[in-house]
């Protein structure tokens, strides 16, 4: 179907013609290549080789052998790999009728990814996100500065979960909300995420205290036990807690816009995402799995796992573009993600 023969058509028919044909495309590939019908077993070995990528490379790089730039890069880009698990759990895509098997892998993406807040408790925020994309209800998507106007605070929200968190806690209006923030943010990050975020704030006051001796000339002295602890700090960082800053800020750059937000139809699919995959955003999306140029399938064909919609790309940006998904609306950084294109947002703090 033609871009001409598909204007015409409501904002609902269009989607509908793009979930079928990505549908029919899907089920082609898995025609084609059997094993694609495995569904449990994709989703197990991928998990499997993610976590050995990281193992492998976290073990080589304590062993001298790789450097600690190219095992930060490599864990960020296997951890990409869990989030995506992670998202496709989070629908029902793997293990749906064996609860154990499911929860495991729920936990061992979480243990991967552990900046990140309880996948449990992400489930309802992500499903409510389906449902109201783009609207004020749309928390997770909120969470990560979508409809934010750019600024210095957006930047840092964006690399930084607790970063975020403070700054909506110093905006909130009253004492009730600001208590209501810190509350749920102890609880939705704990255990993984405090420790995480913990172990990077500690990692950058000791080295940023090491800095600045350097810079006075004087020494740092510190504690027996602070000295002991500091090595342990930067392989943690390196193997564990650095890839996921890196990963978490590739994501949530990528994530935060290509969603459009504030001024979008209720229930409208069209106008939720944009393709976004400009060539200058490819180092960004290496480590979140091509994720502004897939995830807006996802909104068209929810029960797709993520490497189905990696291999039914081609035919899906094609349908896409015929029946009005934009692509590359770069407009969307000075407008703050809204989808009008004459919207002026307020000037960012």
């Amino acid at each position: 179907m033609s871009q001409q023969n598909t204007s015409a058509l409501s904002a609902a028919a269009r989607a509908e013609h793009i979930r079928s044909v990505v549908l029919a495309e899907g089920q082609a590939l898995r025609a084609r290549y059997p094993l694609l019908q495995r569904q449990n077993l994709l989703g197990a070995l991928i998990l499997t080789f993610a976590l050995l990528g990281m193992l492998g490379s976290a073990w080589l790089y304590i062993e001298g052998v790789l450097p600690w730039w190219a095992c930060l890069l490599l864990n960020a880009w296997f951890a990409s790999l869990t989030h995506e698990l992670e998202h496709d759990l989070i629908h029902s895509m793997y293990f749906r009728k064996q609860p154990l098997a499911h929860n495991v892998m729920m936990l061992l993406v979480w243990l991967a990814r552990p900046s990140t807040i309880n996948p449990w408790v992400r489930r309802g925020l992500h499903l409510n996100h389906h449902k109201t994309s783009g609207s004020e209800a749309d928390l997770e998507e909120r969470a990560i500065t979508n409809g934010e106007p750019w600024g210095w605070a957006r930047l840092l929200m964006v690399g930084d979960n607790m970063m975020a968190a403070l700054i909506r806690l110093l905006r909130a209006p009253s004492w009730a909300r600001k208590r209501y923030i810190a509350g749920r943010t102890l609880a939705v990050y704990a255990p993984l995420g405090l420790l995480n975020w913990g172990v990077w704030y500690a990692f950058l006051l000791g080295h940023g205290a090491q800095l600045l001796a350097q810079l006075w000339g004087q020494p740092v002295l510190w504690s027996s036990s602070a000295a002991a602890w500091l090595p342990v700090l930067d392989i943690l960082v390196v193997v564990w807690v650095g890839p996921n800053v890196l990963r978490t800020f590739c994501l949530h750059f990528v994530s935060s816009n290509m969603h459009y937000y504030g001024d979008v139809e209720p229930g409208n699919v069209i106008q939720q995402t944009q393709v976004l995959n400009p060539w200058w955003l490819w180092p960004l999306q290496a480590f979140c799995c091509n994720f502004g140029s897939t995830h807006a399938i996802h909104h068209f064909v929810v029960k797709e796992p993520f490497y189905i919609r990696q291999l039914t790309a081609r035919t899906a940006h094609r349908v896409m573009r015929e029946t009005g998904v934009r692509f590359n609306d770069l407009g969307t950084f000075r407008r703050a993600n809204r989808w009008q294109a004459d919207y002026r947002p307020a000037v960012a703090e």
